[in-house]
Protein backbone atom coordinates (compact mmCIF):
# COMPACT_ATOMS: atom_id res chain seq x y z
CA UNK A 1 0.00 0.00 0.00
CA UNK A 2 0.86 3.41 -0.88
CA UNK A 3 0.57 6.30 1.68
CA UNK A 4 -0.76 9.54 -0.66
CA UNK A 5 -1.05 12.90 0.38
CA UNK A 6 -3.88 14.98 -1.07
CA UNK A 7 -2.96 17.90 -3.44
CA UNK A 8 -5.25 20.63 -4.76
CA UNK A 9 -6.71 19.80 -8.62
CA UNK A 10 -6.09 23.63 -9.11
CA UNK A 11 -2.59 24.22 -8.41
CA UNK A 12 -1.19 20.53 -7.23
CA UNK A 13 -0.09 22.62 -4.01
CA UNK A 14 -0.44 20.84 -0.70
CA UNK A 15 -3.48 20.42 1.24
CA UNK A 16 -3.95 20.78 4.98
CA UNK A 17 -7.02 20.53 7.41
CA UNK A 18 -7.85 23.91 8.73
CA UNK A 19 -9.21 23.35 12.29
CA UNK A 20 -10.80 26.57 12.50
CA UNK A 21 -13.30 26.73 9.91
CA UNK A 22 -13.46 22.64 10.03
CA UNK A 23 -12.20 22.86 5.74
CA UNK A 24 -9.73 21.74 3.86
CA UNK A 25 -7.18 24.60 2.76
CA UNK A 26 -4.55 24.65 0.01
CA UNK A 27 -0.99 26.15 1.35
CA UNK A 28 -0.19 27.23 -2.03
CA UNK A 29 -3.35 29.07 -3.67
CA UNK A 30 -5.82 29.00 -0.28
CA UNK A 31 -9.01 27.56 -2.46
CA UNK A 32 -10.80 25.54 0.83
CA UNK A 33 -12.36 22.33 0.33
CA UNK A 34 -15.44 20.35 2.72
CA UNK A 35 -14.42 16.96 3.55
CA UNK A 36 -17.02 15.26 0.98
CA UNK A 37 -15.31 17.70 -2.13
CA UNK A 38 -11.76 16.19 -0.78
CA UNK A 39 -12.77 12.76 -0.67
CA UNK A 40 -14.07 12.70 -4.23
CA UNK A 41 -11.17 14.00 -5.56
CA UNK A 42 -9.31 11.71 -4.16
CA UNK A 43 -11.43 8.62 -4.20
CA UNK A 44 -11.24 7.02 -7.80
CA UNK A 45 -7.94 8.15 -8.79
CA UNK A 46 -7.04 4.61 -8.20
CA UNK A 47 -8.35 2.12 -10.97
CA UNK A 48 -10.91 -0.15 -8.57
CA UNK A 49 -12.50 -1.97 -10.98
CA UNK A 50 -16.33 -3.04 -10.79
CA UNK A 51 -18.24 -3.90 -8.00
CA UNK A 52 -17.94 -7.65 -7.47
CA UNK A 53 -21.81 -7.94 -7.65
CA UNK A 54 -22.15 -6.71 -10.55
CA UNK A 55 -19.17 -8.96 -11.88
CA UNK A 56 -19.27 -11.68 -14.11
CA UNK A 57 -17.43 -14.61 -12.77
CA UNK A 58 -18.81 -17.17 -14.47
CA UNK A 59 -16.83 -16.29 -17.91
CA UNK A 60 -14.35 -19.48 -17.09
CA UNK A 61 -16.62 -21.78 -16.14
CA UNK A 62 -15.92 -25.09 -17.42
CA UNK A 63 -18.26 -26.09 -20.36
CA UNK A 64 -17.98 -29.87 -19.89
CA UNK A 65 -20.54 -31.96 -18.11
CA UNK A 66 -20.64 -34.55 -15.89
CA UNK A 67 -21.17 -38.06 -18.06
CA UNK A 68 -19.24 -40.66 -16.08
CA UNK A 69 -21.34 -40.97 -12.75
CA UNK A 70 -24.63 -41.76 -11.35
CA UNK A 71 -26.84 -39.21 -9.64
CA UNK A 72 -28.75 -40.62 -6.34
CA UNK A 73 -31.76 -38.63 -4.72
CA UNK A 74 -32.33 -39.09 -0.94
CA UNK A 75 -36.14 -38.72 -0.33
CA UNK A 76 -36.35 -37.43 2.84
CA UNK A 77 -34.38 -34.45 2.81
CA UNK A 78 -33.55 -33.98 -1.14
CA UNK A 79 -30.03 -34.22 -0.78
CA UNK A 80 -28.99 -35.17 -4.43
CA UNK A 81 -25.35 -36.44 -4.78
CA UNK A 82 -23.27 -38.24 -7.45
CA UNK A 83 -20.75 -41.21 -7.21
CA UNK A 84 -19.34 -43.38 -10.10
CA UNK A 85 -21.16 -46.15 -11.75
CA UNK A 86 -19.91 -48.66 -8.76
CA UNK A 87 -21.35 -47.48 -6.11
CA UNK A 88 -24.64 -49.54 -5.15
CA UNK A 89 -27.41 -47.54 -3.05
CA UNK A 90 -26.67 -46.55 0.48
CA UNK A 91 -27.93 -44.32 3.21
CA UNK A 92 -28.22 -40.23 2.96
CA UNK A 93 -25.01 -38.86 4.43
CA UNK A 94 -26.79 -35.63 6.06
CA UNK A 95 -30.21 -37.29 7.41
CA UNK A 96 -29.22 -41.30 7.55
CA UNK A 97 -32.06 -42.34 5.11
CA UNK A 98 -31.74 -44.54 2.21
CA UNK A 99 -31.04 -42.93 -0.92
CA UNK A 100 -31.88 -44.33 -4.54
CA UNK A 101 -30.53 -44.37 -7.68
CA UNK A 102 -31.74 -42.50 -11.01
CA UNK A 103 -30.28 -42.02 -14.26
CA UNK A 104 -27.14 -40.74 -15.47
CA UNK A 105 -26.29 -36.66 -14.48
CA UNK A 106 -27.44 -33.90 -16.71
CA UNK A 107 -26.68 -31.09 -17.17
CA UNK A 108 -24.07 -31.53 -13.99
CA UNK A 109 -21.07 -28.90 -13.97
CA UNK A 110 -17.75 -30.84 -14.12
CA UNK A 111 -15.54 -29.79 -11.68
CA UNK A 112 -12.03 -28.09 -12.37
CA UNK A 113 -10.33 -29.50 -9.33
CA UNK A 114 -10.37 -32.28 -6.41
CA UNK A 115 -8.59 -32.46 -3.49
CA UNK A 116 -8.56 -36.62 -3.00
CA UNK A 117 -9.11 -38.18 0.78
CA UNK A 118 -6.53 -38.28 2.80
CA UNK A 119 -7.66 -39.19 6.06
CA UNK A 120 -8.93 -42.87 6.03
CA UNK A 121 -11.94 -44.05 7.69
CA UNK A 122 -10.68 -45.48 10.92
CA UNK A 123 -8.26 -42.62 11.21
CA UNK A 124 -11.39 -40.28 11.41
CA UNK A 125 -13.11 -42.82 13.92
CA UNK A 126 -10.30 -43.20 16.19
CA UNK A 127 -11.03 -38.64 15.92
CA UNK A 128 -14.31 -38.73 17.15
CA UNK A 129 -13.84 -41.32 19.63
CA UNK A 130 -10.75 -39.13 20.84
CA UNK A 131 -13.47 -36.14 20.74
CA UNK A 132 -15.84 -37.79 22.87
CA UNK A 133 -12.54 -38.35 25.47
CA UNK A 134 -12.99 -36.04 28.42
CA UNK A 135 -16.44 -34.92 28.00
CA UNK A 136 -17.62 -35.05 31.12
CA UNK A 137 -20.99 -33.45 30.23
CA UNK A 138 -21.44 -35.85 27.62
CA UNK A 139 -24.44 -37.93 27.97
CA UNK A 140 -23.70 -41.48 28.46
CA UNK A 141 -26.44 -42.77 26.09
CA UNK A 142 -25.43 -40.62 23.48
CA UNK A 143 -22.10 -42.14 23.03
CA UNK A 144 -23.48 -45.72 23.93
CA UNK A 145 -25.94 -44.95 20.70
CA UNK A 146 -24.01 -43.17 18.60
CA UNK A 147 -23.39 -44.55 15.20
CA UNK A 148 -20.05 -43.30 15.05
CA UNK A 149 -18.39 -46.12 12.49
CA UNK A 150 -21.19 -44.76 9.96
CA UNK A 151 -19.50 -41.58 9.25
CA UNK A 152 -19.31 -41.08 5.31
CA UNK A 153 -16.89 -39.77 3.12
CA UNK A 154 -18.35 -36.41 1.00
CA UNK A 155 -16.73 -34.92 -1.53
CA UNK A 156 -18.67 -31.45 -0.88
CA UNK A 157 -18.82 -28.85 -3.68
CA UNK A 158 -16.64 -25.36 -3.50
CA UNK A 159 -16.99 -22.47 -5.63
CA UNK A 160 -13.34 -21.39 -5.54
CA UNK A 161 -12.71 -17.19 -6.36
CA UNK A 162 -9.71 -15.63 -7.92
CA UNK A 163 -8.96 -11.50 -8.26
CA UNK A 164 -7.45 -8.55 -8.09
CA UNK A 165 -8.71 -5.54 -6.43
CA UNK A 166 -8.41 -2.00 -6.53
CA UNK A 167 -8.94 -0.54 -3.41
CA UNK A 168 -9.30 3.24 -2.06
CA UNK A 169 -9.46 4.36 1.72
CA UNK A 170 -9.45 7.66 3.78
CA UNK A 171 -9.38 7.24 7.85
CA UNK A 172 -10.16 10.21 10.22
CA UNK A 173 -7.32 10.02 12.38
CA UNK A 174 -6.25 12.27 15.57
CA UNK A 175 -3.02 12.78 17.89
CA UNK A 176 -3.76 13.92 21.19
CA UNK A 177 -0.80 14.76 23.32
CA UNK A 178 -1.15 15.66 27.20
CA UNK A 179 0.94 17.85 28.91
CA UNK A 180 1.36 20.07 32.26
CA UNK A 181 3.13 22.72 33.90
CA UNK A 182 2.57 25.14 36.79
CA UNK A 183 -0.18 26.79 36.13
CA UNK A 184 -2.58 23.85 34.08
CA UNK A 185 -2.76 21.16 32.66
CA UNK A 186 -2.84 20.67 28.96
CA UNK A 187 -4.49 18.53 25.45
CA UNK A 188 -3.50 18.98 22.20
CA UNK A 189 -5.46 17.46 19.95
CA UNK A 190 -4.24 17.32 15.87
CA UNK A 191 -5.91 16.27 13.30
CA UNK A 192 -4.93 14.04 10.36
CA UNK A 193 -6.75 12.95 6.89
CA UNK A 194 -5.06 9.79 5.76
CA UNK A 195 -5.47 8.00 3.09
CA UNK A 196 -4.43 4.26 1.62
CA UNK A 197 -4.70 3.12 -2.24
CA UNK A 198 -3.91 0.23 -3.77
CA UNK A 199 -4.29 -3.49 -5.19
CA UNK A 200 -4.58 -7.02 -3.74
CA UNK A 201 -4.77 -10.58 -5.29
CA UNK A 202 -6.99 -12.98 -4.27
CA UNK A 203 -6.49 -16.59 -4.67
CA UNK A 204 -8.62 -19.58 -4.37
CA UNK A 205 -11.04 -18.01 -1.62
CA UNK A 206 -13.61 -21.46 -1.02
CA UNK A 207 -17.54 -20.76 -0.40
CA UNK A 208 -19.17 -24.28 -0.34
CA UNK A 209 -22.05 -24.49 -2.67
CA UNK A 210 -24.45 -26.33 0.01
CA UNK A 211 -27.79 -24.86 1.63
CA UNK A 212 -27.90 -27.71 3.75
CA UNK A 213 -24.23 -27.53 5.32
CA UNK A 214 -23.66 -25.11 7.77
CA UNK A 215 -21.29 -22.63 6.68
CA UNK A 216 -19.70 -22.23 10.32
CA UNK A 217 -18.78 -25.95 9.66
CA UNK A 218 -16.97 -25.61 6.48
CA UNK A 219 -15.84 -22.52 7.82
CA UNK A 220 -13.75 -23.87 10.58
CA UNK A 221 -12.61 -26.97 8.86
CA UNK A 222 -10.17 -24.71 6.58
CA UNK A 223 -8.15 -24.50 5.35
CA UNK A 224 -7.10 -26.78 2.70
CA UNK A 225 -3.95 -27.83 1.15
CA UNK A 226 -4.25 -26.40 -2.20
CA UNK A 227 -0.57 -27.54 -3.53
CA UNK A 228 -2.12 -31.37 -3.48
CA UNK A 229 -5.44 -30.07 -5.41
CA UNK A 230 -5.47 -31.73 -8.67
CA UNK A 231 -7.61 -31.55 -11.90
CA UNK A 232 -10.65 -33.38 -11.31
CA UNK A 233 -10.89 -37.04 -12.37
CA UNK A 234 -14.20 -38.99 -11.07
CA UNK A 235 -12.26 -42.07 -10.40
CA UNK A 236 -11.34 -40.63 -6.95
CA UNK A 237 -15.08 -41.05 -6.28
CA UNK A 238 -14.89 -44.75 -5.97
CA UNK A 239 -16.22 -45.56 -2.16
CA UNK A 240 -17.19 -41.67 -1.62
CA UNK A 241 -20.05 -39.52 -3.03
CA UNK A 242 -20.11 -36.31 -4.07
CA UNK A 243 -22.89 -33.85 -3.34
CA UNK A 244 -24.59 -31.48 -6.23
CA UNK A 245 -24.08 -27.99 -5.55
CA UNK A 246 -27.65 -26.41 -4.71
CA UNK A 247 -25.56 -23.07 -4.41
CA UNK A 248 -25.23 -21.39 -7.73
CA UNK A 249 -21.99 -19.17 -8.76
CA UNK A 250 -24.43 -15.99 -8.51
CA UNK A 251 -25.50 -17.12 -5.20
CA UNK A 252 -22.52 -17.85 -3.78
CA UNK A 253 -20.89 -14.24 -4.44
CA UNK A 254 -22.32 -12.43 -1.77
CA UNK A 255 -20.13 -14.40 0.39
CA UNK A 256 -17.50 -14.05 -1.64
CA UNK A 257 -17.43 -10.47 -1.51
CA UNK A 258 -17.74 -10.37 2.94
CA UNK A 259 -14.45 -12.60 2.90
CA UNK A 260 -12.61 -10.53 0.16
CA UNK A 261 -13.90 -6.68 1.51
CA UNK A 262 -13.12 -8.11 4.94
CA UNK A 263 -9.76 -9.08 4.34
CA UNK A 264 -8.93 -6.02 2.28
CA UNK A 265 -10.26 -3.37 5.06
CA UNK A 266 -8.30 -5.37 7.52
CA UNK A 267 -5.02 -5.49 6.27
CA UNK A 268 -5.85 -1.57 4.59
CA UNK A 269 -6.20 -0.56 8.28
CA UNK A 270 -3.33 -2.68 9.71
CA UNK A 271 -0.72 0.11 7.84
CA UNK A 272 -2.44 3.03 9.97
CA UNK A 273 -0.71 3.38 12.90
CA UNK A 274 0.78 5.88 15.33
CA UNK A 275 -2.71 7.75 15.67
CA UNK A 276 -4.43 8.20 18.92
CA UNK A 277 -8.00 7.97 16.80
CA UNK A 278 -8.76 6.21 13.19
CA UNK A 279 -11.86 6.65 11.74
CA UNK A 280 -12.56 5.41 8.49
CA UNK A 281 -14.27 7.92 6.16
CA UNK A 282 -15.41 6.59 3.14
CA UNK A 283 -13.73 3.54 1.35
CA UNK A 284 -14.39 1.79 -2.54
CA UNK A 285 -13.25 -1.53 -3.39
CA UNK A 286 -13.86 -2.88 -6.75
CA UNK A 287 -12.76 -5.94 -8.82
CA UNK A 288 -10.11 -5.69 -11.71
CA UNK A 289 -10.46 -9.26 -12.88
CA UNK A 290 -11.55 -12.31 -11.46
CA UNK A 291 -12.94 -15.70 -12.24
CA UNK A 292 -14.35 -18.77 -10.42
CA UNK A 293 -13.80 -22.21 -10.51
CA UNK A 294 -15.69 -25.09 -9.16
CA UNK A 295 -14.10 -27.73 -6.93
CA UNK A 296 -14.62 -30.95 -4.89
CA UNK A 297 -13.00 -30.90 -1.48
CA UNK A 298 -12.94 -34.20 1.06
CA UNK A 299 -15.19 -33.97 4.38
CA UNK A 300 -15.96 -36.95 6.63
CA UNK A 301 -19.72 -36.21 7.69
CA UNK A 302 -21.50 -37.54 10.67
CA UNK A 303 -25.13 -36.56 11.59
CA UNK A 304 -26.69 -38.21 14.09
CA UNK A 305 -29.92 -37.56 16.38
CA UNK A 306 -30.26 -37.27 19.83
CA UNK A 307 -33.01 -36.58 21.89
CA UNK A 308 -34.63 -35.21 18.49
CA UNK A 309 -32.16 -33.01 17.56
CA UNK A 310 -29.41 -33.45 14.93
CA UNK A 311 -26.08 -33.14 15.60
CA UNK A 312 -23.61 -32.83 13.03
CA UNK A 313 -19.86 -33.22 12.76
CA UNK A 314 -17.53 -32.43 10.23
CA UNK A 315 -13.66 -33.40 9.68
CA UNK A 316 -11.77 -32.05 6.76
CA UNK A 317 -10.58 -34.74 5.02
CA UNK A 318 -7.29 -34.16 4.15
CA UNK A 319 -5.82 -32.36 7.30
CA UNK A 320 -8.17 -34.00 9.63
CA UNK A 321 -9.38 -31.31 11.13
CA UNK A 322 -12.27 -31.78 13.57
CA UNK A 323 -15.70 -29.68 14.24
CA UNK A 324 -18.76 -30.58 15.92
CA UNK A 325 -21.58 -29.74 17.97
CA UNK A 326 -22.11 -32.17 21.32
CA UNK A 327 -25.17 -32.74 24.15
CA UNK A 328 -24.73 -31.92 27.47
CA UNK A 329 -26.66 -33.94 30.33
CA UNK A 330 -28.20 -31.68 32.14
CA UNK A 331 -28.16 -33.89 35.65
CA UNK A 332 -24.29 -34.25 35.12
CA UNK A 333 -24.24 -30.29 34.28
CA UNK A 334 -26.51 -29.36 37.81
CA UNK A 335 -24.58 -31.78 40.13
CA UNK A 336 -21.25 -30.50 38.39
CA UNK A 337 -22.42 -27.04 39.47
CA UNK A 338 -24.12 -27.48 42.74
CA UNK A 339 -20.63 -29.05 43.65
CA UNK A 340 -18.19 -26.21 42.64
CA UNK A 341 -21.33 -23.71 44.57
CA UNK A 342 -21.00 -26.24 47.62
CA UNK A 343 -16.96 -25.92 47.46
CA UNK A 344 -17.05 -22.85 47.16
CA UNK A 345 -19.03 -22.20 49.92
CA UNK A 346 -16.80 -24.30 52.03
CA UNK A 347 -14.07 -22.28 51.46
CA UNK A 348 -15.70 -19.31 52.38
CA UNK A 349 -16.53 -20.66 55.68
CA UNK A 350 -12.86 -21.41 56.48
CA UNK A 351 -11.43 -18.46 55.30
CA UNK A 352 -14.26 -16.47 57.51
CA UNK A 353 -13.18 -19.50 60.85
CA UNK A 354 -9.63 -18.19 60.39
CA UNK A 355 -10.44 -14.52 59.91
Amino acid sequence: MDLLTYKCPGCAGAITFDSASQTFRCESCGTTFTEEQLDASVIGNNPVGQSAESYNWSENMPDENLTDVTSYVCESCGAEIVTDDTTVASECPYCNNPIIITDKVSGGIKPHYIIPFKIQKEQAIEALNNFYKGKVLLPKEFKDKNRIKEIKGVYVPFWLFDCDIGADMVYNATKVRHWSDSQANYTETSHYKVIRSGNMTFEKIPVDGLQKMDDSYMDAIEPFNYSEMIPFNSAYLSGYVADRFDVDLEQSTPRANERIYNTATEAIRATVHGYTTVTPSSKKIGIIKGNAKYALFPVWLLNTKYNDKMYTFAMNGQTGKLVGELPVDKKKRNRLFFGIAAAIAAVGQLLVFFM
